[in-house]
């Protein structure tokens, strides 16, 4: 698999929350030669299918989230739009950005911004909130509001990029590159035998209420389930240290993991020399391993997560090796799974 161009592929689709058609097609294209069946789920989720050919064999099912933040138009004023978040959207780096406005035929917009020969020091000491910006199309007011609906989504402009010494950069990494992980993992398994059936899932809306991966999880009633999404990686600004790029993967450890699955895959990793490093979750993860872990009757729940720099931005920066060490980890787990899980599914 060329990583550089399924992340071109994945994260060149324009797919905020709850409009993700875009990227789950794409998903499901690059899904489709590595597993048994590929379908999309009410949801909107893509689900991958690989069974072990067992009778009554275990479940395993692998998650990561293929929406990315955006921006929804709430109105036109004098041919500016206002909008409103969709997921966490910082406004401090608003003021500039280029957006794709989601109309058919899309079209190009800014977000407005002050110049600073006109800014007071109020306006230069202070982020700008979001009730205050607007995003310009270059319309007049009657042709803005004929072409750009109340309700229409917006996401920033961009796809991917490569940077030196193998990192990229680029909107949607989260979670588009642990999709891609998880890609890289079904390839490195599709010559393997596996004992569980493999569900790989790119779920949607995580970033406003994990309602796909909620009820993806519900449907497929797997024994065990692995959250694959991002985490902080270091800057030099930072407050609170995250994860080097090139560190390899980080493994959830924490009171909403399980805890044989989270020693399993520290075992996995040293016997196969994989790099990793432990990240401490003591309360919600902040992932879909949140609600998947209490579907149905519960389901054994793991986390792994993907150092990345600048997350909800559309520069976001990874390491391509921390991807491909993720899909090794992810791979060497899935091995054997059904013969050494710990049953029940109790830490």
């Amino acid at each position: 698999m060329n990583l550089l161009q399924t992340l071109e592929a994945l994260c060149g689709e324009n797919a905020p929350s709850g409009f993700e058609a875009p990227a789950a097609r794409v998903a499901a294209e690059l899904l489709a030669p590595l597993v048994d069946e590929v379908y999309t789920d009410p949801m909107g989720s893509v689900v991958g299918v690989r069974r072990c050919g067992r009778p009554e064999a275990a479940k395993l099912l692998l998650d990561a989230h293929l929406d990315e933040i955006g921006l929804m138009v709430t109105g036109v004023e004098e041919g500016f739009l206002r909008f409103a978040p969709i997921g966490g959207v910082d406004p401090r780096m608003l003021p500039g950005r280029e957006v794709t406005v989601l109309t058919n035929p899309p079209i190009i917009g800014v977000v407005a911004c002050l110049p600073p020969h006109v800014q007071g020091k109020e306006d230069a000491d202070r982020a700008i909130p979001l009730s205050e910006l607007f995003v310009d199309v270059g319309l007049g007011q009657e042709e803005a509001a004929a072409r750009v609906p109340i309700g229409t989504p917006m996401v920033f402009r961009g796809g991917c990029t490569s940077l030196s010494h193998g990192k990229l950069c680029g909107k949607a990494m989260d979670d588009r590159a642990c999709f891609a992980a998880l890609l890289r993992c079904a390839e490195l398994l599709r010559e393997r035998p596996l004992d569980v059936d493999l569900y790989v899932l790119g779920s949607t809306r995580e970033e406003v209420s994990a309602a796909g991966a909620r009820c993806a999880a519900f449907s497929i009633a797997p024994d065990f389930c692995v959250a694959v999404d991002v985490t902080h990686g270091n800057t030099p600004d930072a407050r609170d240290k995250g994860f080097d790029l090139g560190s390899g993967a980080a493994i959830g450890v924490g009171p909403n993991m399980t805890g044989w699955m989270t020693r399993r895959l520290i075992r996995r990793a040293e016997e196969r020399k994989i790099p990793y490093t432990l990240e401490v979750m003591g309360g919600d993860t902040g992932t879909n391993a949140w609600p998947m872990q209490v579907s149905r009757e519960g389901i054994a729940t793991a986390v792994v997560s993907l150092p990345l720099r600048y997350m909800h931005s559309p520069i976001e920066v990874l390491d391509q090796q921390d991807v491909e060490q993720v899909a090794r980890l992810l791979a060497a787990f899935v091995e054997g799974l059904g013969e050494e899980a710990e049953y029940p599914c109790c830490n």
